[in-house]
């Protein structure tokens, strides 16, 4: 993997810093750099680097999320629920449940100890099935372009399948991804799709993080720098990115 875009580096160091230290209450999320204390080197490479997986069993449940509820050895109290704005959720027989903010594991707690008093065993879990905030973006020369839900673990080449695939015009081996830091400012990343698809670069093919966009180019790209600005700023309007939290 090649970090591109170094001028964009030094700006995303001085900037971040500008953002202050991580409250105490978010210091342990993984995805939120503690800027201050990293060089400009280090803040980019951890931006890119992704060192995090997206495993669901740390994933934090927002409004809008659709949830699947299964109950092991009681599968007709099953139940798809979507989380109201108020972060509760309402599931039969227990009523309206607090899910906003707690991971899957400890709302099937909370559904385990709600239908205790109907079921002598409940064993509830649950299941992020879609999430508005957990989207990626995959575009260019990719037979189905557009939005993806991110699955847990998904890689660059997965994007690139769930998109359908490469077109016929798509640029040999390599794509560009794009990921923004934690203040928001985006940068460029050159990754080898033929690399990692043959086995030969297993280290390009990269986890991905909710928001990024992968662009599949006609041809190559000359100057990344310059790709980004146009991509992100001028043919985007709407920013599709939501602020970590």
């Amino acid at each position: 993997m090649r970090v591109i875009d170094r001028h964009i580096a030094a700006i995303i160091a001085v900037t971040t810093i500008g953002c202050g230290t991580v409250p105490s209450d978010r210091a342990g999320d993984p995805r939120l750099a503690q800027t201050t204390k990293l060089s400009a080197e280090q803040c980019i490479d951890r931006a890119m680097a992704n060192p995090t997986a997206d495993d669901e069993s740390n994933y934090l449940i927002q409004p809008g999320d659709v949830l699947a509820i299964h109950f092991y050895f009681s599968p007709e109290f099953d139940d798809e629920v979507i989380v109201r704005p108020d972060g509760r959720i309402t599931v039969r027989m227990a009523g309206e449940i607090s899910a906003k903010g707690h991971t899957p594991a400890q709302l099937a707690e909370d559904l385990d100890r709600a239908y205790s008093r109907e079921l002598t065993s409940p064993t509830a879990t649950v299941h992020v099935k879609a999430s508005p905030s957990r989207q990626i973006y995959v575009d260019g020369q990719v037979a189905h372009p557009g939005s993806f839900p991110m699955e847990p673990r998904m890689s660059t080449l997965q994007a690139i399948a769930v998109a359908g695939g490469l077109t016929n015009d798509a640029a040999p081996g390599s794509a560009v991804l794009i990921r923004r830091d934690a203040c928001g400012l985006p940068a460029g990343t050159i990754f080898d799709v033929a690399g990692a698809r043959s086995g030969a670069q297993p280290r390009e093919d990269l986890a991905m993080l909710p928001g990024d966009i992968i662009y599949v180019p006609r041809s190559t790209i000359a100057n990344i720098d310059l790709f980004v600005k146009q991509y992100v700023k001028d043919l985007i309007p709407v920013n599709p990115y939501l602020p970590i939290l």
